[in-house]
């Protein structure tokens, strides 16, 4: 298992709010990388070898996320949005089974993967129609291209996680939840809002991941700015995302996102649940109802449900 992924869990109502993504980066090639140009001019294979670095544990991350092909794609090739077919769901779904496990061939391997897929295919219906306790509102966001893009260099990712939208087909190749809740089971929780509001103005992101085959191309980043988005609609003003504290090409990312550092997890709590440790990161968005950024009263809350009236109001007018 590397250091950028984890597994996905067996449990489905546990969430893997981890990373598993490297930061985007422009199509400029650093010289170990030789690019060929196909499908024209609006994608190019580039065969990459491991960086070297100074630190033994960033060698072995590069060379985690590195040591594969990776397609550059114009962004204008990319669709961003929420998931709202079945279809759609499992794709995600086996996105994030591929990207979380290191698989190795075995007899009976595709049914294994098959049964991770459904857990959290099944796991991720129940979220977002609100069956699972303590979650008020989730979302499952997408990245996507067309399949003809994809067809003649990612067979494996075309075979797993395509879908039909309107009668294109399509191949998801980024996912994340957009959590509405207090908490995510078994991780740190944000200490923004404090009081009154939590369950309403507090979210998390999690399952963020990327297929390898299209890691530096931006996705990561158009996603959690996507789910920014989402989330002000949502009426949230405080985003969380979780993120193993030795996973640096992930932390560059939200940090260059405008995510800053609230908590690290205790090292003794993250050992009894056998994993790395997790650093928990923070972004504000707009506040339009003027709340405190911490303790919220109940007269507070009194006046931001007043604003809020008024502001779907005028939404509604226009």
């Amino acid at each position: 298992m590397s250091a950028a992924a984890l597994a996905v869990s067996a449990s489905p109502t546990r969430l893997t709010s981890h990373t598993a993504l490297s930061p985007p980066s422009s199509p400029s090639f650093p010289t170990s990388m030789n690019p060929v140009v196909i499908h024209g001019t609006s994608s190019l294979v580039v065969s990459s070898r491991p960086i070297k670095s100074r630190r033994r544990s960033e060698l072995l991350v590069v060379s985690q996320l590195c040591a594969h092909e990776t397609l550059i794609f114009h962004q204008s090739t990319f669709v961003f949005k929420e998931a709202v077919s079945d279809d759609e769901l499992w794709a995600a779904a086996c996105l994030r089974v591929r990207s979380f496990n290191n698989f190795r061939d075995s007899y009976g391997i595709e049914d294994h993967k098959r049964y991770l897929t459904e857990i959290e295919y099944e796991a991720l219906k129940e979220r977002i129609a609100g069956e699972t306790k303590g979650f008020r509102r989730v979302s499952c966001i997408n990245a996507s291209v067309p399949l003809s893009e994809l067809m003649s260099v990612a067979d494996d990712l075309c075979s797993k996680c395509k879908y039909s939208d309107n009668g294109e087909e399509r191949v998801v190749v980024g996912t994340l939840d957009l959590n509405q809740c207090v908490s995510l089971p078994n991780e740190i929780t944000g200490m923004k809002p404090q009081g009154i509001g939590a369950d309403f103005l507090r979210a998390y992101l999690s399952s963020v991941c990327v297929a390898k085959e299209l890691q530096r191309n931006g996705v990561g980043y158009a996603l959690i700015s996507k789910s920014k988005a989402i989330a002000e609609e949502w009426g949230i003003i405080h985003l969380y995302v979780h993120v193993a504290a030795d996973n640096e090409p992930a932390k560059r990312l939200y940090l260059k996102s405008g995510f800053i550092h609230e908590s690290d997890e205790p090292v003794q709590e993250a050992r009894f649940l056998g994993r790395p440790r997790r650093t928990l990161l923070w972004f504000g968005l707009p506040n339009p109802y003027n709340l405190p950024v911490t303790n919220i009263d109940k007269e507070d809350w009194e006046t931001a449900e007043k604003k809020g009236g008024q502001r779907r109001a005028e939404k509604g007018r226009g």
